[in-house]
């Protein structure tokens, strides 16, 4: 298919973009709730029962709520993709923090090291490889997030044009949306594999 004939460049930008902005805030708002729900194990005891119910919800059922929210466009969908990852990455992060070796830790607190001294110096250097795959895992999930969002409300991006195709009835432009889902999905990961091996240096 010619990717001209219908747009699909520019519908394929607009499902990179709304990714890359969900992906981005997802990750940033999952680790900093996770070092607040470090820091404070009352908060984190609080807040992890409603955090699994959250994260069994289906957040597609939450579209509705979203528009009414935010309101429809590229805000709903970047929502979205923010409620599907920032679950998954706030309980991730979390388990990955408390499990940090806890002979370390008393160690460090034998030499009278500050709370903030054991997170910046011990359990955040110690959960590199948490962090880098949770980012293996939201990227797809950010990716679910903008299409199911697009599903919905949005009149450009790929999942536009999958529902589009389905309704007249046009079968290669909804695969020809699927396979540049699927290699949109491949450069992104390939983004974040790069991203690792620049951190692990």
């Amino acid at each position: 298919m010619n990717l001209k004939a219908n747009n699909l460049l520019m519908h394929t930008k607009v499902t990179v973009y709304e990714t890359i902005i969900g992906f981005g805030l997802g990750t940033i708002l999952g680790v900093g709730i996770a070092i607040i729900l470090w820091w404070s194990k009352f908060l984190a005891k609080v807040a992890e029962p409603y955090l699994v119910v959250l994260n069994s919800l289906p957040k597609v059922a939450l579209g509705p709520i979203i528009i009414i929210w935010v309101g429809s466009g590229k805000p709903a969908i970047i929502v979205m993709a923010i409620a599907i990852s920032l679950i998954v990455t706030i309980l991730e992060m979390l388990n990955g923090y408390l499990r940090t070796d806890k002979e370390i830790i008393k160690m460090a607190r034998t030499f009278n090291c500050t709370k903030l001294q054991l997170q910046t110096k011990i359990v955040i250097p110690a959960n590199i490889g948490t962090f880098i795959n949770s980012l293996k895992v939201n990227i797809g999930l950010s990716l679910v997030g903008v299409i199911s969002g697009e599903f919905l409300v949005s009149k450009a991006g790929l999942g536009y044009l999958i529902v589009y195709g389905g309704q007249v009835f046009k079968l290669d432009l909804v695969m020809t949306s699927v396979i540049i889902l699927g290699i949109v999905a491949g450069i992104m990961y390939g983004g974040v594999l790069l991203l690792e091996k620049f951190i692990r240096k």
